[in-house]
């Protein structure tokens, strides 16, 4: 095996480094005392949030979807949307949430997203992600900045960790954060060959290579999340996690941090919202990612239990659909979307943020929900109140406009 072909084909499963090498240099003070956290999820492709909290109040609502609107909430009927509030209810596919909206560990922000008006979903995500609505020259994500304003006395190889096989736009940047495609996974490898052996191979032949030092210290994290034994660390309190990459990175991020082994900023992505043709109302497409990602939801909180208190899970989407369904009875590329916040400290069982209408003067450009809730409100206000990182460096150049939500006591 050759240095080229290990690259390529990453036969190490630690795919992504967002840092220099000095980074993982701490791995003896690995094991950190518990922490909060941040568990960020992206919903790509654009979720309609107006079938996944939807806004049953409002009269036009159903007029502007003749086929794929919900029926609106009727006692004893559990395939119609679930009240939240006389105005909003959810999806039945998110059912599962409703102990955490009832536990008031639940929030939404309705009507919330990017004052950039792209469509473009390659330009929205990464507005989003780098936290620059309109400016794609930022060099690094919003949530790489945010770890960056984190104390590092004993940080920890695994301080920040992205589910999926490429490390994402918002945790780029010098904080070294990591993607893995699993944490049974997470070793060297070399095809057929004995693995550990040709990974040391390789780097013994290249010690002076500007790679050796990142090697060895790989080979050191291997060791502690080995020693850490994650990957057996079994669902508590009866959670079932659905089937799935999105369940199963769930899963994987609540190992890691009942591992004890300094996580502190997660990600995971979840794909498939883009829902052009033949979106569905309580059935159909959109209703079964729905099901996977509520369940995925609460079957995290269910599985962290008490722990839930120092965890925050934060989730995004780059914009939302159109109001009015179109001819294939799907949705178009909208404006603004719902995002979920829940775990400890959350002031839920409420629906922040200012409902603007859906009457069509009440809409953006005549289509779309309006943003009344700029995203780097919301993650501003979560990462300042839950991980204690000025929102100033997190979102360069703005300017809240808006007083906070108050979505934390």
């Amino acid at each position: 095996m050759n240095r080229r072909t290990f690259l390529r084909c990453g036969a190490c499963a630690l795919v992504a480094l967002g840092g220099p090498p000095r980074f993982l240099v701490r791995t003896a003070a690995a094991t950190a005392a518990r922490g909060k956290v941040l568990v960020a999820v992206f919903q790509r492709g654009a979720v309609d949030g107006l079938s996944m909290v939807v806004p049953h109040g409002d009269p036009a609502y159903a007029a502007a979807r003749q086929t794929i609107a919900l029926r609106p909430p009727k006692r004893g009927e559990a395939d119609r949307a679930v009240d939240l509030d006389g105005f909003f209810a959810l999806h039945p596919g998110l059912a599962p949430l409703v102990p955490l909206w009832e536990s008031r560990s639940l929030a939404i922000v309705h009507a919330c997203g990017s004052p950039d008006t792209t469509r473009s979903h390659f330009d929205a995500q990464d507005y989003m992600e780098s936290g620059s609505p309109g400016v794609k020259s930022t060099p690094d994500g919003w949530l790489a900045r945010a770890v960056k304003g984190l104390p590092q006395p004993k940080a920890s190889p695994f301080r920040a960790v992205a589910l999926g096989p490429i490390l994402p736009r918002a945790l780029q940047g010098d904080v070294g954060a990591v993607a893995m495609a699993s944490l049974d996974r997470f070793d060297v490898r070399a095809g057929d060959t004995g693995a550990r052996g040709g990974f040391e191979a390789l780097y013994a032949r290249s010690v002076s290579d500007l790679l050796s030092g990142t090697g060895r210290e790989t080979l050191e994290a291997v060791k502690m999340l080995r020693s850490a034994d994650a990957a057996r660390i079994p669902p508590a309190n009866g959670a079932l996690y659905p089937r799935g990459p999105f369940g199963e990175s769930m899963r994987q991020i609540a190992q890691l941090i009942k591992a004890n082994i300094g996580l502190e900023v997660a990600f995971a992505d979840m794909q498939g919202w883009d829902t052009h043709v033949g979106q569905g109302a309580e059935q159909g497409q959109l209703a079964a990612r729905l099901r996977e990602f509520g369940g995925a939801l609460a079957a995290f909180a269910q599985d962290l239990g008490d722990r839930m208190a120092d965890v925050v899970v934060l989730t995004m989407s780059e914009f939302g659909r159109t109001v009015v369904e179109n001819g294939n009875r799907g949705t178009d590329h909208g404006h603004a979307t719902a995002m979920l916040a829940l775990g400890g400290g959350v002031r839920g069982g409420r629906v922040y943020g200012r409902w603007p209408g859906l009457a069509r003067e009440q809409r953006f450009e005549g289509r779309d929900l309006a943003v009344t809730t700029d995203f780097r409100t919301l993650f501003g206000e979560v990462a300042r109140s839950h991980l204690g990182v000025p929102t100033a460096p997190l979102f360069p150049g703005w300017t809240p406009s808006r007083p906070p939500l108050g979505l934390f006591a």
